[in-house]
């Protein structure tokens, strides 16, 4: 009660000072806002100003009558983590909105594939053990008559399916890595939001046996076979090239466009083993790094 008369009479002085045609509702809700937030900012805290729903309120009102030029000089208790926050929720619902439909979020449908189709991909790889989730989707729809999502084979596959490897003799991956010194390159990209949740996507290229960065290539929201050779060319401009690179199972990196620029390159491209994680270690961990503390994408 205290804070909102001392706001009434700083509105009565300010309306007296200005009674004059012409920008009056602009410089009354400027001082306002600035007498406000002065308020605010002066209250006992620890951390950050208490904000009630009065303040919230105040606040909101005044910015109805501030030119737009005029908010981000004045907003000057808006913390940056408050911002990304809202920014990465706006991101969730983005992609809420495009991969759910309204049937899924009024009527939630099954759980997941039955146990007779989980039972029918694990046979399946038990007796193919070189089957690839996407061959294996084909065999299933071509023998029963049953559409299923390759991605669903993967994520069973991930989840029932762990092959066992018997511990035979060679080098680790750490030795390997080693005796590829300027070799080889890891090679990998992922997806970032820009502040209007425009989608860009990103591609890192990273020495294994160095850890050093060679470069990154950006791209637009959809890339395709001759998007992905320039994002990867403008990677590696100037850089000596490779005798190999590592990829993972993106299809991304299956584009016709993407083979015939590492043909006419002169270099090897060599997958990540599945089921383990050490074949393709550094990049992952170094895309992780990029989105906690670059692109500051919080929860």
């Amino acid at each position: 009660m205290r804070d909102l008369l001392l706001l009434g009479v700083q509105l009565i002085v300010t309306v007296a000072k200005l009674v004059r045609p012409g920008g009056v509702r602009s410089v009354i809700a400027e001082s306002l806002l600035l007498k406000h937030e002065l308020i605010i900012s002066h209250r006992s805290r620890r951390r950050a100003p208490p904000l009630t729903t009065v303040d919230r309120f105040v606040l909101g009102l005044t910015m109805l009558f501030l030119r737009p030029r005029r908010i981000t000089k004045l907003a000057v208790i808006l913390k940056p983590a408050t911002l990304l926050r809202f920014h990465r929720a706006l991101v969730d619902r983005k992609y809420r909105r495009l991969f759910s439909s309204a049937a899924t979020r009024s009527k939630p449908g099954p759980k997941g594939p039955s146990e007779e189709l989980i039972s029918a991909i694990i046979e399946m790889k038990l007796r193919n053990p070189r089957f690839g989730y996407q061959r294996i989707a084909q065999q299933i729809a071509h023998a029963f008559g049953v559409e299923i999502d390759k991605d669903v084979v993967r994520r069973v596959l991930a989840k029932h399916y762990g092959p066992d490897y018997p511990d035979l003799p060679g080098p680790s991956w750490l030795t390997f890595f080693a005796q590829s010194k300027d070799s080889l390159w890891s090679v990998d990209v992922f997806r970032c939001e820009s502040i209007l949740l425009r989608s860009h996507w990103v591609i890192v290229v990273m020495d294994v046996f160095t850890r050093r960065i060679i470069g990154f290539g950006i791209g637009g929201e959809y890339i395709d076979g001759p998007a992905l050779c320039r994002m990867f060319n403008q990677a590696i401009a100037g850089k000596a090239l490779p005798t190999r690179i590592s990829t993972d199972h993106d299809p991304l990196f299956r584009f016709h466009r993407w083979l015939a620029n590492l043909r006419v390159l002169e270099v090897e491209e060599i997958k990540s083993v599945p089921y383990a994680p050490m074949s393709h270690p550094y990049v992952e961990r170094l895309i992780g790094t990029i989105r906690r503390e670059y692109l500051a994408l919080i929860r």
